[in-house]
């Protein structure tokens, strides 16, 4: 029976053990680089990492909510600007607790929704034209209500500031890489010699940390996504509204030509994960068109769902999403859906499912 503290847990220990195998890896690539190729003492290369590595994630950290705010092109809302939506999230907000987050719209008409931000108290709230027009007001507000799970849990802040480390250590090995490529022709002595495999140590270990940091991370942003949801169920009382805003914001998002994934880890949805799902389903349509009308319907869509996540190559594939696929988030609301129906679902059994 999962809780809230089995999240922070999960986000602690990520954050440990990514930052110990970083610092690890970083210790290592100063006393390779100290010893073959710059002679600076190995004090003062580690206190340069280190004030290196702080002051990119807190650089991050500060500038990521305007890149995303640029990237996504939002569109923020004054009060009147969309008297629905504005008194939806305040009706939730107040039942949640949480601060009231900034409302901004995306003039994109993909069906998604992101939260994102510094701190709690001055977390902005996105939606996509194409989820306003697309679904409808319950299930809306079962996805308004899984954002603001994520104001709740903090896990944007969290994902912004643990996303650095894989980013730095990817950065490290592409940088020791081409240093070993534009040497590769002065090879003229024992010392470039040594640092040139320096460097090819330091690019090999660089990507191994990369790619187990990165790991990390996906897991942690997958298990975010289900307490989310599991959230937003408990705030509307009603999981099958977020069920059916996940099925249609997964088969819209897959029909667009160019969907963005500029702030995917942020999205409700991942849409180049949600192409790849309902490709795998349209390549066998006529398989799970049940009634043989050419339509693939809700239910169709959510049974074919179910049958694809449990296909080896889609769990093979998931430890590197950035989401749970589709239907195991509708089967975690379904269960809670099931708890509910007997009567017996309670604030305290909030995240039993996950």
């Amino acid at each position: 029976m999962a809780k809230l503290s089995d999240l922070k847990l999960a986000m602690g220990v990520s954050i440990f053990v990514t930052a110990f195998i970083f610092g690890v890896f970083l210790i290592g690539a100063i006393f390779l680089v100290q010893y073959y190729v710059v002679g600076f003492d190995i004090t003062t290369g580690i206190l340069m990492a280190i004030g290196g590595t702080a002051l990119f994630i807190l650089f991050e950290w500060a500038i990521g909510p305007a890149v995303v705010s640029f990237s996504t092109h939002l569109q923020y809302l004054k009060p009147g600007d969309n008297p629905w939506l504005e008194k939806t999230v305040k009706e939730l907000v107040e039942k949640s607790g949480t601060p009231m987050p900034k409302l901004a719209i995306v003039p994109n008409p993909t069906p998604n929704a992101f939260t994102f931000g510094r701190t709690s108290s001055s977390a902005i709230l996105a939606v996509h034209e194409g989820l306003l027009k697309n679904l409808n007001e319950d299930e809306i507000r079962g996805v308004i209500a899984h954002e603001l799970g994520h104001i709740k849990h903090k896990d944007y802040i969290v994902m912004t500031v643990l996303s650095a480390l894989p980013l730095i250590a990817y950065w490290i090995a592409q940088i020791a890489f081409r240093a070993v490529w534009f040497s590769g022709g002065s090879r003229r002595n024992k010392d470039q010699g040594n640092a040139a495999i320096a460097f090819i140590a330091i690019g090999v270990i660089s990507f191994i940390v990369y790619i187990i940091s990165f790991l990390a991370v996906m897991r942690l942003s997958r298990l975010r996504e289900h307490f989310a949801d599991s959230y937003s169920a408990y705030l509307t009382q009603r999981p099958r509204n977020l069920e059916s805003a996940l099925t249609k914001i997964t088969y819209g998002l897959s029909l667009a030509p160019n969907a963005s994934a500029d702030a995917r880890s942020f999205y409700i949805e991942d849409p180049t994960q949600a192409k790849q799902e309902i490709a795998e389903i349209v390549d066998k349509k006529d398989e799970y068109d049940l009634d043989h009308d050419g339509v693939l319907d809700e239910r169709e869509l959510e049974l074919a769902m179910e049958k694809e996540s449990k296909s080896t190559w889609v769990q093979m594939n998931s430890l590197f999403a950035t989401h749970p696929p589709t239907f195991k988030r509708i089967l975690l609301l379904k269960e809670i859906e099931q708890e509910m129906d007997t009567g017996k679902y309670s604030s305290d059994k909030m995240y039993a499912h996950v």
